[in-house]
Order: C-alpha cells, then sequence, then structure tokens
C-alpha cells in the first residue's frame, strides 16, 4: 500500500510542477522506521558549526528556471534531490544544504558504505577527470586528485577532488568540482537503494572546502537563472511509518507562485564576508508574549541541513521558561521538555515579519520513560566566542511552515506565506505571518511568465526564455525542453505518472 500511496502522493504534484513558472524539483522523504536520537541530532549541529562537545564551460544556456521534486528523509530530518552526473548520466539523489558548499558523490571504492546506499561510478564516465591520485599532499591543497576531508555534524567524508558534468532539473555545468568519496565515517547516508548519494551545499564559496564555486552559483554567476535564486517548499511527514514520500519542491532560478501566497519578504545577509544564509534574529515570542534573549540581533543561519533549531544555552532556557511545566530533559542534554497538555506556541523574527512555527514541529518526541512529557525541537548549545558562526541554527523545524527563498544578488534570504495548493505543510493549520510596526515589505515576486503557446520559448521579460523540463528530461537530454503549452506539461506528466502508478501498485 506504501508504494500506492507514494505514486498517488506524486500525481498530486502534478499541478505544482506546472503552475509554477521556474523549473522545480520535487522533494520525497525517505524514513527507516528508526526513531530519531536527540542527543546524535545535537551533535550534529555542534560540530557542524563548530560549537564545542568556476563557472560551466561549453555552450550557455539561455536564462531559465526549473521545479526539481525533493525526498524527505527519515522523517524530516533531511531533504534530497536528484541530479545525474557523468557521461553518460548516472542518476544519484543528493542531500540539499543551504549550510554548506561542497558537492560530492559516494564512488564505487566508498568503505563505510553501505551496500544499499547507490553510488557513482567514476570509470563509466568519459568526462570524469580524477587528476592523479595524490597529487598534492600539501594542506589545503585542491587540485584534482588531491585527498579532502570534510566534517559534518553527522560524520565525516574524504575522498579525493575531481570534477565532472552534473545536472540538475536541465540546468548543466561542465567540470564541476566535486569530491568523489571513498570513505564515510557516520551516518551521512541512509542506507536505501533509493536515498541518497551524496551532498549538495547550497551556500557561498568561502564556505567550500574544494574551494569550488558551489553548483547552483556557478549557473547564477553565469546568467542561466531568470532570477539569481533557489527557493524551498519543505513538506511535512504525516506517515511516520513511510518509507519514501514526497516532500516538497526545490526550485532553480525563481520562485514557483502556486506554492506561496502575498508578499516575499526579503532580508539581506551579511556580505563581509558572504558565507552563511545568516540574517539577525530579532524577536521570540512564546504563547503571545516576548522573551528576552541575550542573542538578540546576532546573526542566524537558515540551514535546510539541519533538522531542528539551535541556539545559546541561555536563550534557549529563556525561551522555556515561558513554557508552564517546562524543565530540562534528562534524557537529552541541552533540550527541554514540557507537558504534552500544555499549549505552545512560538513565533520569530528576523526584523521584519513574524512568522509562527506549527506546534506539530515545536513537539519533536516524548521521554522515553513519560509519554506525558513532549521534547521540544529548540535545544542549547554552547557558542565559543569569537568563532565567526551563527549564534542560531534554525533548520528545517522552521522552514516547514514558510516558503524560502535565497537569493545572490542582493545577497538575501526571503519567507513567504505557504498556498493552500501545499496543504500548509502536509495538512495542518500553519497560522499567517503578522507585520511588525516598523517593517518595510518588498515589492512582491509575481513569477516568471509561462511559455507562449505560439513561440518557440517564452520571454521572462529580460531577453531571456523560461523553460520548464521534467526531471527525466534533464537526464535524457541535459537540457530544459521548451513546451509551447502548460497543459501539454501537465498531461505528459498525468501520462507517465499515472503508468508508474499502475506499476507500483501490481507490485
Amino acid at each position: 500500500m506504501g508504494p500506492l500511496i507514494l505514486a498517488l502522493s506524486l500525481l498530486s504534484l502534478a499541478d505544482v510542477l506546472v503552475i509554477g513558472d521556474p523549473i522545480h524539483v520535487p522533494v520525497r522523504r525517505l524514513h527507516t522506521g528508526q526513531k530519531s536520537d536527540l542527543n546524535e541530532i545535537a551533535h550534529r549541529v555542534r560540530v557542524k558549526y563548530g560549537f564545542p562537545e568556476i563557472l560551466p564551460s561549453g555552450r550557455r544556456r539561455r536564462a531559465s528556471s526549473a521545479s526539481i521534486p525533493t525526498v524527505d528523509q527519515d522523517v524530516d530530518s533531511s531533504y534530497f534531490a536528484s541530479v545525474t552526473v557523468g557521461t553518460p548520466p548516472q542518476n544519484l539523489g543528493v542531500i540539499l544544504d543551504t549550510g554548506s558548499s561542497d558537492l560530492w558523490f559516494a564512488g564505487t571504492s566508498c568503505r563505510g558504505c553501505s551496500g544499499q546506499i547507490p553510488v557513482f561510478d567514476p570509470s563509466a564516465s568519459s568526462s570524469f577527470q580524477g587528476g592523479t591520485t595524490g597529487t598534492s599532499n600539501a594542506p589545503g591543497s585542491t587540485a584534482l586528485g588531491s585527498p579532502i576531508e570534510i566534517q559534518y555534524g553527522s560524520g565525516t567524508v574524504s575522498g579525493s577532488i575531481a570534477e565532472d558534468t552534473v545536472t540538475m532539473g536541465g540546468f548543466t555545468v561542465q567540470n564541476q568540482k566535486i569530491v568523489n568519496v571513498d570513505n564515510i565515517d557516520g551516518n551521512i547516508l541512509v542506507a536505501d537503494p533509493q536515498g541518497a548519494s551524496g551532498l549538495m551545499g547550497l551556500a557561498f564559496t568561502s564556505l567550500a572546502q574544494t574551494e569550488a564555486t558551489p553548483f547552483w552559483l556557478a549557473l547564477a554567476n553565469s546568467n542561466q537563472f531568470s532570477s539569481p535564486e533557489i527557493a524551498f517548499w519543505l513538506a511535512r511527514s504525516t506517515n511516520p511509518e513511510a518509507q519514501d514520500v514526497a516532500g516538497g519542491v526545490f526550485t532553480l532560478g525563481g520562485t514557483n507562485s502556486s506554492l506561496f501566497t502575498g508578499d516575499i519578504e526579503f532580508l539581506n545577509i551579511p556580505t563581509n564576508p558572504l558565507q552563511f544564509w545568516a540574517l539577525p534574529l530579532t524577536t521570540v515570542q512564546v504563547n503571545g508574549a516576548t522573551v528576552k534573549i541575550q542573542s538578540a540581533n546576532m546573526p542566524a543561519a537558515i540551514d535546510t541541513g539541519t533538522s531542528l533549531i539551535a541556539g545559546p544555552t541561555e536563550d534557549v532556557a529563556a525561551i522555556w521558561a515561558a513554557v508552564p511545566g517546562s524543565g530540562p530533559s534528562p534524557s537529552n542534554q541541552g533540550f527541554f521538555n514540557f507537558p504534552c497538555s500544555t499549549p505552545v506556541s512560538v513565533s520569530i523574527s528576523f526584523g521584519g515579519k513574524t512568522w509562527p512555527i506549527s506546534e506539530l514541529d515545536i513537539v519533536f518526541t516524548t521521554e522515553p520513560e513519560d509519554n506525558s512529557k513532549c521534547i521540544g525541537s529548540i535545544f542549547g548549545v554552547t557558542i565559543p566566542p569569537n568563532s565567526g558562526t551563527p549564534s542560531w541554527i534554525f533548520g528545517d523545524t522552521f522552514l516547514k511552515n514558510v516558503y524560502s527563498v535565497f537569493r545572490s544578488n542582493p545577497p538575501s534570504v526571503g519567507f513567504a506565506q505557504l498556498s493552500s495548493i501545499t496543504g500548509s505543510g502536509a495538512g495542518s493549520s500553519v497560522p499567517s505571518a503578522t507585520l511588525a510596526p516598523t517593517t518595510s515589505i518588498s515589492p512582491p515576486i509575481t513569477g516568471l511568465p509561462q511559455p507562449t503557446v505560439s513561440g518557440v520559448t517564452g520571454s521572462n521579460g529580460n531577453g531571456g526564455s523560461t523553460v520548464i523540463a521534467s526531471s527525466s528530461t534533464a537526464t535524457t537530454t541535459g537540457a530544459g525542453q521548451v513546451i509551447s503549452s502548460a497543459e501539454s506539461i501537465k498531461a505528459s506528466i498525468l501520462l507517465i505518472l499515472a503508468s508508474a502508478v499502475l506499476t507500483i501498485a501490481n507490485l
């Protein structure tokens, strides 16, 4: 029954993929059936942020955008989407992480990779350039073939620096610098044949240990995008027993106007240096009352690669002190619990609108020894002085409640209210955002126009073209296919998915 539900949920994405102007990447969710370890989740955040305990070559495409389905992994723990790498293209999944900047794939020689993890075979790619293994042993060398190790909160990957052709949503970067991973230490990837094979960092070049221009930024810098933006709708898991479920949509090169309502409020991020997608946290409200926090106006990273919300220990304690009956969790360091019968509403502001977080996301799980006590999704970390890392990390607990947009020029992060087509977060009711008294709202983003019916391409108003393509088209042609009618796209998608439904239903 599970595969049939998945296929039907993909059918419902047909409207989303067609109505929006950019090319959009659907996100799937993968669940292992294992209960999340809060201590492990907190450890990952601390390690990732250092808390204690090239532009494409070859033929240039016209400016466009793409929406790509994503997969929700391990009940909202992470989200991944499909890319192709190599020649001929190998279709693999990558975790989408706005908190880092490197792109890597588990290779065929990977140690520590379960036999259930799909891997990249560089020997099968005629465009793979691996240099000479061990070309440079100098610390920090980024020459092809140089060894490299990258540390994440959930573990460490190591391998050698290489280059190959990478395509996503019809966009292609030739000679994209990647890491061919030969060892994984930790639980970065889930052992599943349909799971992710690597990770795509979506922050800025200064965070890339390979010193590579991230895939999305290479596309934006070479004017392949209709707008220098990437955007997310992250769906909320409603079935903890599901193996693979649709997780939302990732858009390259613009926004999907069907997924949000009202204006997108853009807020500028610090540019000296340009590293994280970080905004100053200005206000936290609990049950309608403002909580005084010591870290007000300190940077908060907006991170799709982190599942919860982390902040300075004293401020997190102040937040939970505003919840009647709350106290430190005896089972998870840095976390707090409270009576499950107690309603908890949390809203935050980064200097503009106030954004509420659904109670479905504020409640993460229950205490293992007391099911009447709920454990909250906001936990405390110790911030080293002068570390240069953000004081707060806002992960998917927050991002599931908004439509989020990451813009390179000017560098900024935008949020908007989710539309009804998203179900307001998989069927839950997410309250509307409210305006702060002194807030000035950016002009509304209306989205890109649809391709014209009579022309070969649709104008984007700037001499470019709007390209709509499915990920399967990208895999076959390496470029977006221009469609003259949005309805013809929808019909094609429905026919393909209907066939998939029948096939899966008969399994």
